[in-house]
């Protein structure tokens, strides 16, 4: 048996035990909403909170296990692809500081000063 298919098997089986348990407890809840109402103990009504607590739980639970079903089958995609590199830099200066260091030469060096209103 290949681990996907392990994987699956586990899933459904988590699955199917997750559905049944709901199932029991909405059954087991309505009985112990008539319980409470019949008898009007406090004790009944706080089981009755406890078990609403404990179907919705198991509810978080089931959404839970999609999730991880859905993050172990799909294959991930690298954030970054292997061997590309980005590299910022910055020239802090003049463009006329800027074009000097580029041509080596003066005589191409263009000089602007802006002129003030």
């Amino acid at each position: 048996m290949e681990k996907n298919d392990k994987i699956k098997n586990d899933y459904e089986y988590s699955r199917d035990t997750y559905y049944e348990l709901i199932e029991k407890g909405r059954e087991s809840l309505e009985d112990m909403i008539e319980v409470a109402r019949a008898s009007e103990h406090p004790r009944a009504y706080e089981v009755l909170s406890g078990m609403i607590k404990n179907i919705s739980d198991v509810n978080d639970k089931l959404m839970d296990l999609n999730k991880k079903n859905k993050d172990i089958t799909t294959d991930k995609e690298p954030t970054q692809i292997a061997g590309s590199t980005t590299n910022n830099n910055v020239f802090i200066g003049s463009t006329a500081e800027l074009q000097k260091m580029l041509n080596d030469d003066e005589d191409d060096i263009i000089d602007v000063t802006p002129e003030s209103s």
